[in-house]
């Protein structure tokens, strides 16, 4: 009953979804979850990759969320997207929110930005609202 009235909710919400999935990565496990993005919902499956890139060297930390989106629709598109980082107790260590604009059809576009976090280890990406809007 209750699996019944949240694929109804889920449905009722239109085109954006507002759930917490992980987020993809370039790993074999993360095929699993994209092919799992895909049937839950298509136009989050154009976030193909979303991942953290430690960049820090010499004792200075430098880590970036780094993104690639792949414009599936048939019309240019704007991405905005929630994402939450979370500790291995399960804290939340960051979140914020990311924006990519005038994809063309079938056009891959990348996007980094830098992050507070202090490290990678244990932590793991979340992406808890998605959207595709057309762009004018």
């Amino acid at each position: 009953m209750i699996v019944i009235v949240i694929v109804v909710l889920a449905i009722a919400m239109g085109d954006s979804d507002e759930s917490t999935t992980p987020a993809p990565t370039r790993t074999p496990a993360s095929e699993t979850a994209q092919e799992q993005t895909q049937e839950a919902g298509g136009e989050r499956a154009d976030l193909t990759r979303f991942e953290l890139d430690d960049r820090s060297e010499a004792g200075f930390t430098n880590i970036w969320l780094v993104w690639t989106i792949k414009n599936s629709s048939s019309e240019k598109s704007d991405y905005s997207w929630e994402w939450e980082a979370v500790d291995a107790d399960g804290t939340r260590v960051a979140n914020g929110s990311q924006l990519e604009t005038d994809v063309q059809p079938g056009q891959t576009a990348e996007g980094e930005f830098p992050t507070t976090l202090k490290t990678v280890e244990g932590i793991k990406l979340n992406i808890t609202g998605f959207n595709r809007t057309a762009s004018y």
